[in-house]
């Protein structure tokens, strides 16, 4: 099958490529994710892989001193490969090679191979495909496993026996996860069986890894599909095992609860319809993770799950640490959007006081758009009514909202009086009193007691600065 490269964006690039090899008596070859991607008409990816059956770091270097020779090459001699960025690509260059793996590493021996090698070694047949630059097959498709079958049914197959193929680099099963949620595939059933078999071996893989494939599926249009086999399989609980918890539904004198894992997958794909905020869409696979430890029964008030956004906000920092994901404002973020995920809820009545408006706007802030958009997403309820008057009553609290938010101006809230005006209204030097009266300040604004306004807090000031023995300079 030949590939018609006279129309790719990059044909120049690749004659280029192709005249360095010949010139170095060379092979070359298009390999893995791009080959996919063009077949598939996606988007065209920025990384583009090469293979050669002698040196790749050689051919780099070549490549790059014909493009320009003030190109820099990065060569990693220890995996024999080179890199080149060029324009907007990042192009990497690899001798072909055979691998073999010990049991307690994903680090295999290395050593030097045919394509037909190369292409062994691959974790799917739709990523086993190559396209040859060489002069007598210029644009020729190599694909010894079918890729292309397995890339118009939508399958993930492995090239070689899958058991082993995981057993080697269990990187591959969350590879797998994330090509069937990304790609819309369907894991072929040997396959999942092996992932299922082999899910333990996912222990020697560094989480920073497992972590990057995780946050693909997380980004996927639809990742309640990534985190179902990831359930499926067992490798949801040995990497987040807090989520599994939330699975499975208790009946106490006929009374139960709907199960929350189930919900939670529903949760993340409605947010997922409505941004592409990483950290908003975690914020919704964890909103209810403090609902497992949490759960009680109460004779005569049925299942209740209170304090859940406390602990779950707790929660947040211990996971994010095991999963070694960003501990700075991401995750306070996360904690943030989980501690606040029932507040507006409380505050869908006719009564809501101004008071719990205004609180909500000051803990939320800036987010507090996306906090809604949190809330929206977890009404999961099938009954259009309920769903319609839920949304209804969402619209409702964001126009009473921004009618308070326009009177009191308490969104990211900045006092209207300083610590530092404090001191020299009383002669004071840094002390407990100064934070008193700053909170007692902050307090009658968000109770309505005085407005946001410098002269009326300064009035406030005086006369509770008095009630603590303070006198007015």
């Amino acid at each position: 099958m030949k590939i018609n490269l006279t129309q790719n964006k990059n044909l120049k690039l690749f004659k280029i490529i192709a005249e360095a090899a010949e010139k170095n008596n060379q092979s070359v070859y298009i390999v893995g994710g791009y080959v996919r991607d063009l077949l598939m008409k996606r988007t065209a990816s920025t990384d583009i892989d090469f293979v050669t059956e002698q040196s790749g770091i050689e051919l780099a270097q070549t490549v790059a001193n014909d493009i320009d020779p003030k190109l820099k090459v990065s060569v990693f001699k220890t995996y024999g490969t080179a890199m080149i960025k060029y324009k907007d690509l990042e192009l990497e260059f690899v001798g072909a090679r055979k691998e073999s793996y010990t049991e307690n590493s994903r680090k295999p021996e290395v050593e030097g191979g045919t394509l037909e090698d190369d292409q062994k070694r691959r974790d799917f047949t739709i990523n086993a495909m190559a396209i040859s630059l060489n002069k007598a097959n210029f644009g020729e498709l190599i694909d010894p496993f079918n890729g292309v079958d397995d890339l118009e049914k939508g399958i993930l197959r492995t090239p070689l026996e899958p058991a082993q193929t995981y057993s080697d680099d269990p990187l591959r099963m969350m590879r797998a996860v994330r090509f069937a949620s990304t790609l819309n595939f369907v894991i072929e059933e040997k396959s999942l069986n092996a992932i299922k078999q082999e899910a333990e071996r996912i222990k020697i893989v560094s989480m920073e890894r497992i972590m990057v494939e995780f946050n693909k599926i997380m980004m996927s249009k639809k990742p309640s599909v990534g985190l179902g086999l990831m359930e499926e399989t067992g490798l949801l609980k040995l990497i987040i095992p807090e989520l599994i918890e939330l699975k499975g539904v208790e009946e106490v004198e006929g009374q139960t609860h709907k199960d929350n894992f189930y919900h939670t997958l529903e949760v993340v794909d409605n947010i997922s319809e409505n941004t592409d905020n990483l950290w908003l869409r975690w914020s919704a696979l964890l909103h209810d993770i403090g609902k497992a430890p949490t759960k009680k029964f109460v004779e005569g008030t049925g299942w209740t799950f209170h304090g859940h956004e406390f602990l779950g906000s707790k929660m947040v920092k211990t996971l994010f640490h095991r999963l070694k994901q960003p501990l700075g404002s991401d995750m306070k973020y996360v904690q943030k959007m989980v501690k606040l995920s029932s507040r507006p809820i409380a505050l869908i009545t006719d009564d809501a006081s101004d008071s719990a408006l205004r609180r909500l706007l000051f803990d939320a802030g800036e987010d507090l758009e996306d906090l809604f958009t949190l809330c929206k997403a977890d009404i999961t309820t099938k009954n259009f009514k309920k769903q319609d008057r839920f949304k209804k009553n969402f619209e409702y609290v964001a126009v009473k909202i921004k009618e308070v938010e326009e009177k009191d101006q308490v969104r990211n809230f900045q006092p209207p009086i300083t610590g530092e005006e404090i001191m020299q209204m009383f002669d004071l030097k840094p002390g407990k009193e100064i934070g008193i009266l700053k909170e007692k300040v902050k307090e009658a604004i968000l109770e309505g007691e005085i407005p946001n306004d410098k002269e009326e807090a300064e009035k406030f000031v005086i006369a509770e600065a008095e009630k603590l023995g303070l006198k007015y300079n």
